[in-house]
């Protein structure tokens, strides 16, 4: 058995996947603003060994459904919702191991800005940064930067692939390795001979300039990604190191990972260059009927309404209008095609109608939920893997922290017995920790095909 990655999925908001649970009474969610909440979430990540903290983010409120953002603002569907950016600094000082991966969207950042950013971050962490790369599908967004509409779903990879183009050579080309000197006695910090102005003049994007930031830990950050479109998987097969995968069943699952294996090598990259991190929920307790009742619990603060709101902002249809007993049909979207896929064709049984999406927390519905014992969990974390062919996981839990102290606490100990799981860290950054290859990205990478020999 593979040694599985793990991730915690959250948010920098009083909400994220399972709208409701906020109003629970141990749920620590309110504290969202308050960076000590923050720093004891990292701590105990990585007393779980987990690799990572993967921060959601997206411009825009979720205002498909009913037409208006009354609903989200009510529920608090991830609204109000804080840049998870600036957290990381604060977790980075209270951890040694946690890699941190941030979402950014290239419709909304600036390359030449958004470089600097992650250098700074990567610096800060001794290379434990990464980036998941988004294109936006919020037509709210685009209305705040000002257009009049969010642009078009396949467009909006072209326009990646020219912000990918643009980073790495301010990353990989503008500062070469030994350009740095810290001369102290004769003056001089940096020899100006090795560092290189950037040009580019594109569709999208101009820039003529030298990246201010010196060589970074990992100068790339680990780059994560998540469209399973045709689009999202090209993208992926050339960019991305680790791909966040979502999906009702594991022959659904299984059959996106296998695709995005077949885009690496269509590349010329090795079907494993790609990690594949599948999202799912687990509510664990000591025995499986404690682990029942925590389910049943928790299931009573499950706010339907603001899961319907949620959804229609994925899948840009506004569910308000359907009827709440009848199916989910498929439509056309410039949102997030894998999640409506998963709404119009993962239950071939019985299409899913409006009704069975409204609660995150039904085992029965969308997302894949484990409840019970250590080993219950375990062996259905590993059926995944042997059926899926997923690396690992995206961690969701309902209530926070204590849903992920049960994980850490209960289901580590026995996921490290079968050894599915690290007992300890590796060392140098989270690219080596992840591959053990060094901290760069590898030479069949685009970013190094640009780097500077």
């Amino acid at each position: 058995m593979k040694e599985i990655r793990l991730n915690a999925f959250v948010m920098n908001s009083v909400t994220h996947s399972h709208q409701g649970l906020w109003r629970h009474p141990r749920d620590h969610s309110l504290d969202y603003t308050n960076l000590e909440y923050w720093i004891e979430f990292a701590k105990l990540l990585e007393r779980g060994k987990f690799d990572g903290i993967f921060m959601a983010d997206g411009l825009g409120v979720y205002d498909v459904y009913g037409g208006s953002p009354e609903a989200a603002i009510r529920s608090g569907v991830m609204i109000p919702k804080n840049d998870p950016s600036l957290l990381v600094s604060a977790m980075a000082a209270a951890t040694k191991h946690l890699g941190f991966g941030i979402t950014f969207s290239v419709t909304d950042e600036v390359p030449y800005s958004f470089a600097r950013k992650i250098s700074t971050l990567d610096h800060i962490t001794n290379g434990r940064i990464g980036w998941n790369i988004v294109t936006g599908f919020l037509e709210s967004a685009a209305k705040a930067k000002g257009d009049e509409r969010m642009i078009g779903h396949d467009e909006r990879y072209v326009i990646a692939e020219e912000f990918m183009d643009v980073v790495y050579r301010l990353w990989e080309q503008s500062w070469e390795d030994d350009a740095v000197l810290r001369d102290v006695e004769n003056g001089i910090y940096a020899d100006p001979s090795k560092v290189h102005r950037i040009q580019h003049d594109g569709k999208y994007f101009k820039l003529d300039a030298v990246h201010m930031s010196e060589p970074s830990p990992q100068r790339t950050p680990v780059l994560y990604q998540a469209g399973t479109s045709s689009k999202g998987v090209e993208f992926a097969g050339r960019h991305a190191e680790c791909v966040f995968i979502n999906g009702p069943r594991p022959s659904v699952v299984g059959g996106r990972v296998k695709k995005i294996r077949e885009a690496a090598v269509e590349q010329g990259r090795s079907p494993h260059d790609i990690q594949t991190l599948m999202s799912i929920n687990v509510i664990a307790a000591p025995t499986d009927s404690e682990a029942e009742a925590k389910h049943a619990e928790y299931s009573r603060y499950i706010d339907p309404e603001g899961s319907l709101v949620r959804l229609s902002g994925f899948i840009g249809t506004d569910l308000s209008k359907l009827d709440l007993n009848g199916p989910i049909k498929s439509i056309s979207t410039n949102s997030i095609q894998s999640i409506l896929e998963n709404l119009t064709k993962g239950n071939p049984e019985r299409p899913w109608t409006v009704a069975d999406v409204a609660n995150s927390l039904d085992r029965d519905g969308v997302q894949p939920i484990v409840v019970g014992s250590p080993k219950t969990v375990a062996d259905e974390l590993e059926r995944w893997v042997v059926e899926a062919d997923v690396d690992g996981f995206n961690l969701i839990v309902p209530i926070k922290p204590e849903s992920m102290s049960d994980f850490v606490e209960l289901v580590v100990p026995e996921l490290q017995r079968r050894g599915m799981f690290k007992k300890e860290y590796g060392t140098g950054t989270l690219r080596d920790k992840l591959y053990g290859k060094g901290a760069k990205t590898p030479a069949n990478h685009p970013s190094a095909k640009v780097r500077l020999r």
